[in-house]
């Protein structure tokens, strides 16, 4: 089963639990995530349904490549670590 985990940062801003379920796809793993966290995808999201600049993805310890479509593979026990990126300078 895939594992997507939210680190504690997020969980302050919005209510974003662990979830283990199946899916194929970066794009099917977060839509079941905003089945159970609705807030969660505008929070993470755009209005285009494209990652924020300020949301960074991680399956199985790589960043998500694509970003607009959330097209990446997920083999059947990835982990996917959803955070928020780091800006400034």
């Amino acid at each position: 089963m895939v594992s997507v985990t939210f680190t504690a940062h997020l969980q302050r801003h919005v209510d974003c639990p662990r979830h283990v379920l199946r899916a194929a796809t970066l794009a099917e793993a977060l839509e079941q995530v905003f089945k159970t966290s609705p807030r969660a995808r505008g929070y993470l999201l755009d209005d285009q349904g494209a990652l924020r600049a300020h949301v960074a993805v991680f399956i199985d310890g790589q960043r998500a490549r694509d970003r607009q479509h959330l097209s990446d593979a997920l083999r059947p026990d990835a982990d996917v670590h959803v955070l928020q990126a780091l800006t400034g300078g």
